[in-house]
């Protein structure tokens, strides 16, 4: 098994050596995205391997908790623990050093009614997608989580490290998935099938990095204008997309220029400047991960009695009747019978709907269930 991973480690490294020496233009970019397609392939096929021998990776067991789960991440010393002892009350180690956190410390952040958890983890370094300083445990539980919080030191704000990182270990943040299916068929060969104009690869380089990854027969649909990188995403399958911002720490050590110079140097995602150890900014940074979460109301109304509209069930936006079955209690999805609702989601008010039924903000419901 260690001399096939060695195989394919050098396999991959001849790959990209040859990707680095070959110059970027519209000649060779169908060679590269073929050379990148079978580099995914290889990584995927070591990965499934040293799961296969128990080398993947396990990750931190955090029992999941409340209606959302944030995990803290950010380079050792950025003050993570602090920080989530300001927003949850949590008691985390803390101290000036490196690694002070050597597990991961959950806490549960109450706001607008939503129970919310956040995980503070351990510092990433660069290389911790290989699994440099416990990086693959790190990550495989950042992988669970609704919303990626960035903890950044108003002196040193640069993410540029922790962004590859994630990159690296197929977490892709503020992005959603490529709107592209692939159907896999005994013949017929590759099948490219765009309903949008492509602008940043043609049909061809789609068809070539299929078949470079290991389809043989199979018809792709892209309903969207995807680049390679977003349809190698595709092929190897395993990627998680999750929304993240920004916790500027440590401002109330910072002047105003040089907080505003701090936000120039992250440009693309919400900032929430931060003092874990004044308060500052907490309430901020509060609201910010409720709204980043995008959780809605749903005001439960038993059966024949009046709704409950001083304290809703808050669930994820895009939730089913089933999922409020859940929140409202194990038993309740199993025996289900049907649900009433009113509000935004009905087409009139009481409608009978089944346990797929999408829910909308501030609707109204009631669960019938088996007795």
């Amino acid at each position: 098994m260690c001399d096939r991973l060695a195989s394919i480690d050098e396999q991959i490294k001849e790959l990209e050596e040859e990707i680095a020496n070959t110059k970027y233009n519209k000649a060779t970019q169908g060679h590269i995205g073929k050379l990148k397609a079978k580099i995914a392939r290889l990584m995927n096929e070591q990965e499934k391997r040293r799961s296969a021998k128990g080398g993947g990776g396990k990750g931190y067991s955090v029992k999941k908790a409340g209606n959302a789960t944030v995990a803290l991440v950010g380079f050792p010393s950025v003050g993570k623990s602090t920080l989530l002892n300001q927003l949850t009350g949590a008691k985390s180690a803390t101290a000036s050093y490196h690694f002070t956190t050597l597990d991961v410390i959950p806490g549960v952040l109450e706001y607008n009614h939503a129970k919310i958890q956040i995980l503070d983890m351990p510092g990433l370094i660069k290389g911790a997608s290989k699994g440099k300083g416990k990086g693959k445990e790190v990550i495989a539980a950042a992988r669970s989580a609704d919303v990626i919080l960035f903890v950044a030191d108003v002196f040193n704000p640069d993410l540029t490290i922790l962004r590859n990182e994630l990159w690296d270990a197929a977490i892709r943040i503020n992005q959603k998935a490529p709107d592209v299916v692939i159907t896999s068929y005994e013949y017929g060969g590759i099948s490219i099938k765009p309903t949008v104009k492509l602008t940043k690869i043609d049909e061809q380089l789609a068809a070539d990095m299929v078949s470079a990854y290991g389809h043989v027969n199979a018809t792709v649909v892209i309903r969207e204008d995807i680049d390679e990188d977003q349809l190698l995403d595709v092929l190897a399958g395993n990627r998680v997309y999750i929304d993240a911002i920004v916790a500027v720490n440590k401002i109330d050590l910072a002047d105003a220029e040089k907080r505003e110079n701090v936000y120039k140097k992250i440009p693309d995602m919400r900032k929430v400047p931060v003092s874990g150890v004044t308060g500052e900014g907490i309430e901020d940074l509060k609201k910010a991960l409720f709204e980043t979460i995008n959780m809605i109301r749903v005001y439960l109304k038993p059966q024949g009695q009046e709704a409950d509209m001083e304290i809703p069930l808050v669930v994820k936006n895009g939730s089913s009747i089933g999922d409020v079955c859940e929140n409202i209690h194990r038993t309740f999805r199993p025996n289900f019978r049907y649900a009433m609702v009113w509000g935004k989601s009905a087409k009139f008010p009481g409608q009978t709907v089944g346990i797929d039924h999408i829910v909308q903000d501030e609707d109204v419901v009631t669960i019938i269930v088996r007795r």
